[in-house]
Order: C-alpha cells, then structure tokens, then sequence
C-alpha cells in the first residue's frame, strides 16, 4: 500500500487520534468547569464565612436609638486611617481570616480611598479600583471583580450607620489549582495521543496486512499481459479469514479471477480454431484460386475473337480471381503471424527498400507526387525483407487508393537513436476520419467501403503493417487531420527492442 496522507492506513489512524484528541478535550474542559466551579463554592463558602467574622469582630448591631456600637479599635497600633475620612472601620488583622483578605468601607456619595489588606495594613486605592468598590451591592451575594489588576471574589452587607462594608478574597490560589490542573491535563492527554497514535498505527498497520495482499495480488493481475493467448493469473489470496471484510473481498477476487481465467481459456480456445480455419481455409482456397485464374488467362488467350459478353465475363474473372488470390495471401499471413511462427532475420537497408517501394508506387499513381528524405549512409536493421517491402508498399499504397489526384506522399527513413529507427510516410491529403482512427489498424478496416471495393481493396492492409511490425518488436501509429497524415514505423536496429520504449513518433 502506498505510503502519503491518502492512504486507509493513514486516514484511521487519524481518525483514531482525533476521536482520542476530542475524547482528551472533552474530559480536560469538563475537568476544569467542574474543578473551577467546585474551587469557586469553596471560595464563596470562605468568603461567607470571612464576611461572618468581620461582622463579629467590628460588634455589627443596631441599638433602638438607631447609633453605632463599634467593636474594638486599633487607634493605638497606627493603623486607623487618618482622620479626614468620616467614620472609620476599626479594622486590625480579624482572627480566622486568611492573609489577603480585603475590607472596605464604602459611604453613600463617596468612593473608598483605602482598604484595609489582612497582614499587610491599610493600602491606598487607585480610581478604578476605588469605583469597582464603590460599586458592590450591599446583597450579600458574591462576585468576580479586579482589584488593583487581581482577581478576587467580592461581597457586600450593609452596616448600621448606611454605609457598606465590601469584603474581598483573592482568587489566586483557585487559578494557580486550575492552572496547573490544565498544565497535567496538557501534558499527559499529549503524552496519551502521540502513544495511542504509535500504537494505533501499528495496530490499523497489522489490520491492513491481508488488504494489501488483496491489493497485491490484483496488482499482479494488472501486470499480467491480457491481450493474446493463454493465461496464467496469479496464486489466489488463501489463508484470511471469510467471515470479515477483507475475507469477503479476497473471495470475491479469487472468484473473479477464476472466471476470467476460464474466459481467457475459452477465448483463446475459440480464437485458436479460428486461425486453424482461417489459415486451413486460405491455404486450400489457393489452389481453387489459381485454377480459375489459369483458365481465364488461358481462355484469353485462344485464337480468334471471343463475344463481347464472354470476352468482358473472362476479364472479370481474371480480375476477382487475381484480387481474390490477395485476399487469401493475405488472411494466410495473418494467419501465420497469429500462429507465432518466425519471420525472415537478415539485415535489410530501409534506404534501398523506400527507393524500390518508391519507384514501384510512381508506376502505379502517376497522378501522385512522390517525394523521398533519406539519409546518405544505408539505415540497416534486422528482420524480413520481403515483409518489410510488403509493410511499405501497403503504406503507399494506403496513400495512393485513400487520396486525390496531385496528393504529395512523402516517404522519410530516420535513425532516431543507435537503437531505434523510424519510417514515415506523410500525404497531404484529407485525412482519415476522426471516428476510424482508434481502429484503423484492425482487420477489414474500410474508410470507403464502395470505393474500397472498387479499388481491390480488403480492408487488411494496415491489419497486416501492425502485424509485421509488431512481429519485429515494433510499434505503429497513426497522427492524421485534414491535410497532414502521417504513418511512423519504428523499428529496433537489432532482433530484439533495447530499450522498453519506442521513440515518439515525429
């Protein structure tokens, strides 16, 4: 299985840590709300209580004359604030309060400027904190407020003269708790995710194995030439277990290449009595062939004239016998080639053989332009010489049968490569149809099947071009639009291809 970021073996795996990582967000957040919020009863719990005991300690009560009965005061330690503030809260270091604590008097109509801090004293207090104080209902309800850029948990209550006395706890410790908490979490929950995400990999890796040998042996099938003769598929995939999904899939692949291998068997069964009957029926039709046409040269030839109607009967079946005799030559050398059976191996100049084809074609198109490139030194390669004309002449005859009058059809041999050679023939002519090209080399191809048959043409013609060429290790291919057709042959120079590719054809 291929490795990247498409693979199945990567997306479960990351699917199976982000599942986890949401599991580990999901724990962490609701870890913290409850955390912080149980921290925060335990704070409003200590506030409360604090609240209670500077109550106590200041004797907070109302006597029936409406006056202030104040509990003890600290004048002589120094730290009652100074006098221009109205009616002070004797305030000192209240017993069972935590050191931190804050307290505040706050009369109508005028903003605190102190506040007494538990084991530090009266501290001054800037506007902004002065307003935050000045603002807390006298409820007795809890709140979060920033004093002096601190969090802290504030309460008021009334006292008897109007005036509010605001108690406030910090909030540190309740933050640095929660924060650490979210520091473990962090740590352990990246801990926990990059093991489960080693092991998970491991685990979908172990999981995957018998998919990959699915995919292995489909991808054997792949590589295994489909087009010809018989067919040998690949081991099946044996050994998983069938009542999974990978077991379910590896049994339906078996079953499927069980049944293209008896597809393939019948087939090449079939396509074997084929060629045995082509090439059986174009061998005996060759003697029948050149019988009739025997007789009909011979009954040309008698002395004395012969009736218009038998003379012109005779001329016709001289000619279909002649045309006949090709047809059955050619099926008989398709046939040949099907069978695997060798062709000629001695070196062949393409040079000399496009200048024979060429002048053999000027004789026969006259009314066709004929134009060579060739290089000055000879282009050899190895193969049959008389198939190797047969490929040519059919090209250029091709040309000729399939193109106006004053077509110019240019034959060009090139050596690409030390390894490589290529014949071109190119005509300016229209063009083969859009449509027939993907099938032009296949057998009883016709572009103009009427005319086709007037010319003697059979349709086998680049069937048998392919043939050759690929009998030689070749390749063929056609590049064709209106006004630029062009054939390219690309031969190997030895008796075997050097290079697994052909060159582009040019």
């Amino acid at each position: 299985m291929s490795s990247g970021r498409h693979t199945l073996q990567y997306r479960l795996t990351a699917g199976i840590i982000l599942l986890l990582a949401a599991a580990c967000v999901t724990v962490a957040v609701a870890t913290f709300v409850g955390l912080r919020s149980y921290l925060l009863d335990q704070l409003d719990a200590q506030l409360a209580g604090s609240v209670q005991r500077v109550q106590e300690y200041l004797g907070e009560s109302h006597d029936d004359s409406g006056g202030d009965r104040s509990g003890p005061r600290d004048d002589d330690s120094g730290d009652v604030p100074p006098g221009d503030e109205p009616r002070p809260v004797e305030l000192g270091d209240v017993p069972g309060l935590s050191a931190g604590t804050v307290a505040a008097r706050v009369t109508p109509g005028r903003a605190p400027t102190r506040a007494y801090v538990i084991a530090q004293g009266w501290t001054p207090l800037d506007a902004t904190t002065s307003a935050v104080v000045a603002a807390v209902p006298a409820d007795g309800q809890p709140q979060t407020q920033r004093l002096d850029g601190e969090a802290y948990r504030v309460a008021g209550f009334a006292l008897h003269d109007g005036d509010t006395l605001v108690v406030a706890v910090p909030l540190e410790s309740l933050e640095r708790t929660t924060a650490r908490l979210l520091a473990v979490e962090g740590v352990l929950f990246l801990v926990v995710i990059g093991a489960a995400g080693v092991i998970g990999a491991a685990f979908v890796g172990r999981s995957l194995a018998p998919l990959r040998r699915v995919a292995a042996a489909a991808t054997e099938v792949v590589e295994v030439p489909l087009g010809s003769g018989t067919v040998d598929l690949p081991g099946r995939v044996d050994g998983l277990d069938p009542q999974s999904e990978v077991g379910h899939v590896a049994e339906a692949l078996n079953l499927l290449l069980d049944h293209v291998e008896t597809s393939f068997a019948q087939r090449h069964a079939t396509e074997e009595q084929l060629r045995r009957f082509v090439a059986d029926a174009s061998h005996e039709l060759r003697t029948p062939v050149a019988v009739i046409s025997g007789y009909a040269e011979l009954a040309q030839r008698q002395p004395g004239d012969l009736d218009a109607v038998v003379a012109q009967a005779v001329a016709r079946i001289a000619t279909e016998a002649r045309r006949m005799a090709v047809l059955v030559d050619d099926l008989l050398l398709l046939a040949r080639i099907d069978a695997g059976r060798p062709l000629g191996r001695e070196e062949v100049d393409l040079v000399r053989l496009a200048l024979e084809v060429v002048d053999d074609a000027r004789v026969a198109g006259p009314d066709h332009r004929w134009a060579l490139d060739l290089p000055e030194d000879p282009v050899v390669v190895t193969g049959d010489p008389h198939r190797l004309r047969q490929v040519l002449a059919n090209l250029t005859t091709n040309a000729r049968l399939h193109t106006p009058a004053g077509t110019t059809v240019t034959v060009t041999v090139t050596r690409v490569d030390p390894r490589w050679v290529q014949v071109r023939v190119a005509d300016d002519g229209p063009g083969v149809p859009p449509h027939l090209q993907p099938s032009i080399f296949e057998r009883f191809v016709r572009g103009e099947a009427g005319r086709s048959r007037d010319t003697g043409s059979t349709g086998l013609g680049l069937a048998i071009v392919a043939a050759v060429v690929a009998a030689h290790h070749g390749t063929v291919a056609l590049d064709s639009r209106p006004g630029a057709t062009v054939v390219t042959v690309s031969l190997p120079s030895g008796a075997a291809p050097a290079e697994p590719e052909p060159p582009a054809a040019h």
